[in-house]
Parts: C-alpha cells; sequence; structure tokens
C-alpha cells in the first residue's frame, strides 16, 4: 500500500503505519512524503500509483483530486504557524511576539521558508507575513521579509529543519506540530497571524498569494484560512481492500487520530461513509 503525504505528516504517519501493522502484519506500507502539491502532482501529472494521499491542505485534495482521482475528502487534523529557532540562532534569547518581524529583517539573520508552488506550509508562510504586516502596523514588511533570503527557500517544510540544524539559517516558519515532534525552539504567534483559529477566517482571508497553476504558465490565487489537514483514498487504488482499511484506523479517535493528536495536532471526529 503507497501513501503519499504531507512532510509535516512524516512522524505521526510512521508512528500510525507502525501501530496499523501491529493489527495488520502482512500489509506492507511505503510512506512516501513531499509537499502537498507535490503529492497530487504525482497523481495528476506523473500517473504514480498511489492508494491514499494525505494533504495538509485539505483544498490541495479539493482542487487537484476531486472528482476525477478521488470520490470523497477527510478533514482530519489541525495545526499552526510558528517561527523555529535553535539556542545557537542569532538574538534567540531576545526574540519574542513582538520584535520577531524586526529580527527576522536584520542583515545578519538569516531565515528559511518552504515553496509557496510545492507546498502549503510555504503559502502559508506568505499569508503569515502578510497578515503581520497589518496587524503590527508595519507598511513595507511583507515586502521586505518576502524579497529577503530567496535562495533559502526548499521544496517543503521538513527540508528547512537541516537548515536550522546546519546552522545555515536562524530561524524558519514551521508547523508548530513539526518543532514540536524534532524537539526545537519555537515562538508562538497572536491567532490573528497563525492561521489556527477557525473563527478568524474572515481576517485570514485578507490574506492572498499566487502560486503555479494546474498547467505551465497559470497562475492561481489563494486566499488565507485556518489549517486543516486532508486525506482521500484514491478511486483506482490498488490496494483497495487494505486502503480502506487503513482509512478506517486512521480516521477513528482512538486510532490514528489520537496519535496525531500526541503529536501536536488536534483532530477532527470524522463521520466514515458506509463504503469503508
Amino acid at each position: 500500500m503507497i501513501i503519499f503525504h504531507a512532510g509535516s505528516l512524516s512522524v505521526p504517519f510512521k508512528q500510525i503505519a507502525d501501530s496499523f501493522k501491529t493489527i495488520y502484519p502482512n500489509v506492507n506500507i511505503i510512506l512516501e512524503a513531499s509537499g502537498s502539491v507535490d503529492c497530487a502532482r504525482k497523481i495528476t501529472d506523473l500517473n504514480r500509483s498511489c492508494d491514499i494521499m494525505a494533504s495538509a491542505d485539505y483544498k490541495v485534495i479539493d482542487k487537484m483530486l476531486i472528482p476525477v482521482y478521488a470520490k470523497s475528502n477527510f478533514k482530519f487534523a489541525a495545526n499552526e504557524m510558528a517561527i523555529v529557532y535553535t539556542d545557537k540562532s542569532k538574538y534567540s534569547n531576545e526574540i519574542n511576539q513582538q520584535n520577531w518581524t524586526e529580527i527576522l529583517l536584520k542583515n545578519d539573520v538569516f531565515y528559511g521558508r518552504s515553496d509557496p508552488n510545492s507546498d502549503p506550509c510555504g503559502y502559508r508562510s506568505v499569508f503569515t507575513i502578510k497578515l503581520a504586516e497589518d496587524f503590527y502596523k508595519l507598511p513595507e514588511l511583507a515586502t521586505n521579509l518576502l524579497d529577503k533570503d530567496n535562495n533559502l527557500i526548499r521544496p517543503k517544510e521538513t527540508d528547512l529543519i537541516a537548515l536550522l540544524e546546519t546552522h545555515t539559517v536562524d530561524y524558519i516558519f514551521l508547523y508548530r506540530s513539526v518543532a514540536e515532534q524534532h524537539l526545537l525552539n519555537y515562538l508562538i504567534l497572536p491567532d490573528e497571524i497563525n492561521l489556527k483559529n477557525p473563527e478568524m477566517e474572515a481576517l485570514y482571508s485578507t490574506a492572498t498569494t499566487e502560486i503555479s497553476g494546474k498547467t505551465p504558465g497559470e497562475k492561481t490565487t489563494l486566499k488565507g484560512e485556518a489549517m486543516v489537514y486532508g486525506v482521500c483514498m484514491l478511486k483506482n487504488a490498488p490496494n483497495k481492500i487494505a486502503a480502506a482499511t487503513f482509512m478506517k484506523f486512521l480516521l477513528n479517535k482512538n486510532g490514528g487520530l489520537k496519535i496525531m493528536e500526541q503529536n501536536g495536532q488536534p483532530f477532527f471526529v470524522v463521520d466514515l461513509p458506509k463504503e469503508f
């Protein structure tokens, strides 16, 4: 059984797969991580065989896979943006909710983010920066910060951890859950900019950005919204019975969802249709 999943799901999905295999030891599970948009493109553009796809943004599945490649999309987990660093990061003993913008703009500080065209964490980083410009009333913040350190943009958010651990960068924009899983320091951001709170959807939607569309040269405009992860089983899944059984386990609050929560990701209770 092959599962394409967002990089930020690497730790919990490994644990979920291991837990599943204690019940179904004969099922061979191959986990393949990449940015969520790239996960979908493997299916739509490269015609790669896959049973399940899990995205850090449920809308990637809605826009790219439904209805041709998948029938249903299940929202199953949440997250939030954070600024992540180590004890060796410059100004790490000073950074706080009030001054992080100033610190990231310093000439002697380097920061990393993931590619908005490949990875939801990438476009969510852009939303957070644009929302911060309004929240802190700092004109030109988004332009100045988004123009800085572009050589340090990476395909998916988990690639950024290597930059941080080798001290190539001082700070990265990353999901709080991934920071917790890797025992990294992180700055909690205000709800107004961290994309965590569904009640702030109207505010989040004021931030927009363009990413590559389905065809070369095409652009898609995205609006900010609260973070919701989605998962689907592919219509032409080569291992349908195993995939359906895994979906049932993943979306059970005493199974996979419990493991998600233990890894810092609050879950949504999911009502599975009868075919599972």
